[in-house]
């Protein structure tokens, strides 16, 4: 493996970390949306929130990946 172009798995953590921020906040958004414009599509909220918390368990688990708690 050619060290100067892999990216260690700090990096590659990082850039998934974004990407699901990213996402979160666009299904937020969606989610805004759909309300604010009163939708009757209950089903699509709701599954735009559960796929919503799964990214957040995605995010944290990512998270703890790259600040592991220390216990002092």
């Amino acid at each position: 493996m050619n060290i100067t172009t892999a990216m260690d798995e700090a990096e590659v953590l990082r850039v998934e970390l974004e990407v699901l921020r990213r996402e979160h906040r666009d299904l937020d958004e969606a989610i805004q949306a759909l309300e604010a414009e009163g939708s009757r599509d209950v089903l699509t909220i709701r599954r735009k929130k559960k796929e919503k918390l799964v990214l957040k368990d995605r995010i944290r688990l990512i998270e703890d990946r790259l600040l592991p708690d220390i216990i002092a």
